[in-house]
């Protein structure tokens, strides 16, 4: 199964929803093909909404994608939050730290509420 991504423009950021299954190879694609979205139209503050179904991915695998994402992501964005309301919050709080240690503008949450405002507030 692949994945769909819905994008909402809000006033302060771009909203992506991505929907499908939870694999690895979706994860990255997702990434990708968000990234180059952003870069092309400049969006600087996004959110990311991953309602993905499916075994959750392992810490190594959640490891290597967050490795990537700061490399290929770096400088792009002002803010970015993440939510995935599937992971527990020592998860959410394992991509957070590894982002941030890794010069992203990273903030993961556990609702979309939660990040909106968070987003809001870094204008």
């Amino acid at each position: 199964m692949a994945y769909t991504i819905t994008v909402i423009h809000k006033q302060d950021y771009v909203h992506f929803i991505v929907e499908g299954e939870n694999t690895l190879e979706n994860t990255i694609n997702y990434l990708m093909e968000i990234h180059e979205e952003s870069v092309a139209k400049k969006y600087k503050r996004i959110l990311i909404e991953e309602r993905l179904e499916g075994p959750l991915l392992g810490t190594m695998d959640i490891y290597d994608i967050v490795s990537k994402a700061s490399q290929d992501f770096f400088g792009s964005f002002s803010a970015i939050a993440y939510v995935d309301i599937q992971i527990d919050s020592k998860t959410i709080n394992f991509i957070e730290n590894l982002g941030v240690n890794r010069s992203l503008p990273l903030h993961a949450f556990s609702t979309v509420e939660k990040a909106e405002k968070w987003l809001i507030s870094k204008k």
